[in-house]
C-alpha cells in the first residue's frame, strides 16, 4: 500500500462506511454538490450583475452573496450544509472503526486529534482579523463535544440541542442593549445598526459575541487593535453551530438504521420541516434569523431547509437508485477536504496560468468573469478526478 502523505490522504478503495449499510452515495453527492458551488465561486454571477445591473444576472447574484443582515439566500447555507453533513457522517465514520476494533478510548482519542488538526488548519487558511471564522477552524471548535453526544438516543441528543439554543438564546437576550451615549463608532457600528426593541440584542457589531471578539481577538498579536470581522461574522458562532452538526448526527443515525428507505426518507422530510416551521416562527418572535452571528432561529430555519436538501439527494440518488448523472459531483464529494483547500488558494493562480497559456485578455470579454470561474471549477475538478482516479482520499 503506497505510503501516506501530508494530511493523511488514504490510499484506499472507496470504503463502506458502514459495516451493514454500505456507502451513502447521496451524502457523498450532496457535499460534491457544496464543493462544486464553492470551486466555482458563484459561477460568476456577482461579478456579472456589476456588469450588467439590470439585467437578470442582478436577480441571480442575490444568490450568491450573503444577505446583509436577517434572513438568508442560497450562500447562507453553504457553511450550514457543511456542519450539517460532518454530523450526518459521524456515526458511519465512528462506526467502521468500531468494526475494525477500535477501543472506545481510541475513538475519543481520535475525535479530539480530529478536531485539533480541524482548528489549527482552518486557522492557518485565515487572516489575523479572520482568525478562528473558517469553516473547518469553527466545526473543530464544536467536534468533541458533538462527538460525546454519538450513539446516544434521539431523546438525549434532541434534549442537549434545544438547551443550548435556549441557552445561548438567553446569553444573548440578557446582554444589555447599547444606548444612545454607546460608542458606535468604536465597535464599526452606527445607532441604526441596532434593531428594534428586543431583536436589538442581536444587532450588528454590538452584541455578546462582538463584543467577545472585541475582547479575545485582541488577545493576540495583531496589527491593529481589532474592532470588528469584515462582514460581522464572530467566533463564538460555533457554539450554536452544534446544533446544525447534532441534526446531522441524528440524521445519520436514522440513515444507518436498518428501518425502511421510505421511512427514513420521511424521517427527514417531516424533521426538516419542524426546524424550518420552528425557526421561521422563532424568527418572528423571539429572535431574528441572523446567519452571521448563528441565531438560534437561523441554526432551525438553515437546519430545516439543509435536511431538506439531504432529503432530495437520498431520494433520488439511494432510494430511486437515480446515481448515473452523480458520479461527477461524489468525486468532489469523496474528497472534499482537498476540493476546500484548493477553492480557497489555487483560484488566483489558475487565472494566472490560463493568461500565460491562453493571453492577457482571456477572461476580460463580457462573459469573461463566467468563463474565469468555470477555469477555476473544471481544474479543480480535474484534480480531483485524477485522485480519484488513483483511490486517494485526503482525510484528517
Amino acid at each position: 500500500m503506497p505510503a501516506t502523505a501530508t494530511l493523511e490522504p488514504e490510499v484506499v478503495p472507496p470504503p463502506a462506511v458502514a459495516p451493514a449499510v454500505g456507502r451513502l452515495r447521496s451524502l457523498d453527492a450532496y457535499r460534491g454538490f457544496i464543493m462544486f458551488t464553492l470551486a466555482a465561486a458563484g459561477f460568476g454571477t456577482v461579478q456579472m450583475a456589476a456588469k450588467f445591473p439590470d439585467s437578470w444576472w442582478a436577480a441571480a447574484a442575490v444568490q450568491f452573496r450573503h444577505a446583509p443582515w436577517e434572513w438568508g439566500v442560497f450562500w447562507d447555507l453553504i457553511m450550514p450544509a457543511f456542519m450539517l453533513m460532518v454530523g450526518v457522517a459521524m456515526p458511519f465514520s465512528y462506526a467502521k472503526r468500531a468494526a475494525v476494533g477500535d477501543p472506545p478510548a481510541r475513538q475519543v482519542r481520535h475525535a479530539i486529534g480530529r478536531a485539533a488538526l480541524l482548528a489549527l488548519l482552518g486557522t492557518l487558511m485565515m487572516t489575523q482579523n479572520g482568525r478562528f471564522l473558517n469553516v473547518l477552524t469553527q466545526i473543530g471548535l464544536g467536534y468533541v463535544f458533538v462527538f460525546l453526544l454519538l450513539g446516544r438516543s434521539a431523546r438525549t441528543q434532541l434534549a442537549w440541542m434545544g438547551g443550548l439554543l435556549a441557552g445561548w438564546w438567553l446569553l444573548f437576550s440578557l446582554y444589555p442593549i447599547p444606548g444612545a451615549t454607546y460608542d458606535f463608532a468604536a465597535a464599526s457600528a452606527k445607532s441604526a445598526d441596532v434593531l428594534e426593541g428586543f431583536r436589538g440584542h442581536w444587532s450588528r457589531n454590538v452584541s455578546l459575541a462582538a463584543d467577545f471578539d472585541r475582547w479575545f481577538l485582541n488577545l493576540f498579536p495583531n496589527d491593529k487593535p481589532f474592532v470588528a470581522h469584515v462582514g460581522s461574522t464572530t467566533t463564538l458562532n460555533f457554539i450554536p453551530a452544534m446544533a446544525n452538526m447534532l441534526l446531522g448526527v441524528m440524521a445519520g443515525q436514522v440513515l444507518m438504521g436498518a428501518r425502511p428507505a421510505a421511512e427514513k426518507l420521511r424521517w427527514l422530510v417531516v424533521a426538516g420541516a419542524g426546524c424550518l416551521v420552528i425557526g421561521v416562527v422563532a424568527g418572528f418572535t423571539v429572535c431574528p434569523v441572523v446567519k452571521r452571528i448563528w441565531t438560534p432561529s437561523f441554526a432551525l430555519w438553515s437546519g430545516g431547509l439543509t435536511l431538506w436538501m439531504l432529503a432530495a439527494f437520498y431520494a433520488v440518488i439511494d432510494v430511486r437508485g437515480w446515481n448515473r448523472w452523480s458520479l461527477p459531483l461524489e468525486i468532489l464529494g469523496m474528497n472534499s477536504l482537498a476540493v476546500y483547500l484548493m477553492t480557497l488558494t489555487w483560484p488566483a493562480w489558475i487565472t494566472k496560468a490560463f493568461r500565460a497559456q491562453l493571453g492577457a485578455d482571456t477572461f476580460t470579454g463580457a462573459y469573461g468573469p463566467v468563463w474565469e470561474h468555470l477555469a477555476w471549477l473544471g481544474v479543480i475538478w480535474l484534480v480531483a478526478w485524477w485522485l480519484w482516479r488513483r483511490k486517494l482520499f485526503f482525510r484528517l
